[in-house]
């Protein structure tokens, strides 16, 4: 469940690392990266919080935005702000797992929340958690978002989870282990392919479904190929910002004050932003594009939601820690006793 959208997976998460200019003289840069492509809404938000940062006090920071996914893939991003060739990056869940794999608890356990609400509520209840095994690997977290829904994309109809197994399910080939594994165990045929060549893949039939954000879906015009969305709530695109402990500590306190206001304003912005685009994104595909977007029965997503929760045993422990995988599972129960179970 990891990097369903290079895009638009990181839009939700960005991860801010400030302080190249550490313990010179002169203004502070930040090199962001980014897989979001220049001109969309998270590339635009990006550049308005740059220059909410330049006019910081005491000099502010100059934010340098590099999109488009220029300096590689997510696990590469990470490796690169660990040897400090980069102060920032955008980074979804499958990019943080790469910190600290209990952030997987929030996006790679499939169908564990029936609604944007309930993930929400977890998400800030762990939050507290996260944020102290992240600091505890050198990362200052500013702030956290999701993307909406990961839907199933196919290039045939299909309902039911079975429907699926005939499939070669589309996984990506960098850092995709966890997705793999998942795949694998709920007896679907992943295929590991990067990213950039999914479409051609698609194209010569050597993907049949996608899991993905429908916003990915078409702006890379994966409609083209894969004409049919289950409307099944797999599991959200999260992601958060952070900055490096390093970065952080070398800009000023009132800097950072600013920093931190301004960049909860984007991260605000960013997820508002990316789930209402994504329900744009399946109008346009539905309306325009000929894409058959299939609704289900709430028989058929509880029908989901066992085919989801047969895997858990060995999605806890192995690949989403189990002390936060119990926690996260609670948290649901938590909110549904006091707002009732939501679903699709």
């Amino acid at each position: 469940m990891q990097r369903y959208a290079p895009s638009v997976a990181l839009a939700l998460a960005l991860v801010v690392f400030p302080g190249s200019s550490v313990g010179g003289a002169g203004p502070i840069s930040i090199k962001l990266a980014t897989l979001a492509p220049i001109g969309t809404s998270y590339h635009r938000i990006l550049q308005e919080m740059g220059e909410k940062w330049k006019k910081a006090p005491e000099g502010g920071v100059t934010l340098r935005i590099f999109a488009g996914g220029t300096q590689g893939s997510e696990v590469e991003t990470v490796t690169r702000m660990r040897l400090g060739q980069l102060q920032a990056a955008m980074l979804s869940v499958g990019g943080l797992t790469e910190i600290d794999p209990a952030v997987a608890a929030l996006q790679e356990i499939p169908m564990l929340f029936g609604s944007l609400a309930e993930e929400e509520y977890v998400r800030e209840k762990m939050r507290p958690e996260l944020e102290k095994r992240l600091l505890a690997k050198g990362f200052v977290a500013l702030f956290w978002g999701d993307s909406g829904w990961v839907r199933f994309f196919s290039r045939s109809a299909a309902i039911r989870p079975t429907d699926f197994k005939a499939m070669k399910v589309f996984v990506t080939a960098s850092g995709g282990a966890r997705e793999m594994e998942i795949m694998q165990a709920l007896d679907y045929r992943p295929v590991a392919f990067d990213w950039a060549d999914a479409l051609t893949q698609m194209e010569t039939g050597n993907i049949d479904a996608v899991p993905t954000v429908p916003i990915l879906a078409l702006s890379s015009q994966y409609y083209r190929v894969m004409k049919h969305m289950t409307l099944v709530n797999w599991v959200p695109l999260v992601g958060a910002t952070v900055v490096t402990k390093q970065a952080w500590d070398a800009v000023p306190q009132a800097t950072r004050d600013a920093l931190i206001t301004a960049a909860a304003d984007a991260g605000k912005q960013i997820q508002e932003a990316s789930r209402r685009e994504n329900d744009q994104a399946v109008e346009t595909m539905k309306t325009k594009l000929k894409l058959e977007v299939h609704e289900v029965s709430p028989q058929v997503v509880q029908e989901w939601r066992r085919f989801a929760e047969s895997v858990y045993p060995k999605i806890r422990g192995p690949l989403v820690p189990a002390d936060v995988f119990d926690q996260a599972k609670r948290l649901v129960e938590e909110y549904r006793a006091s707002h009732g179970a939501e679903s699709q």
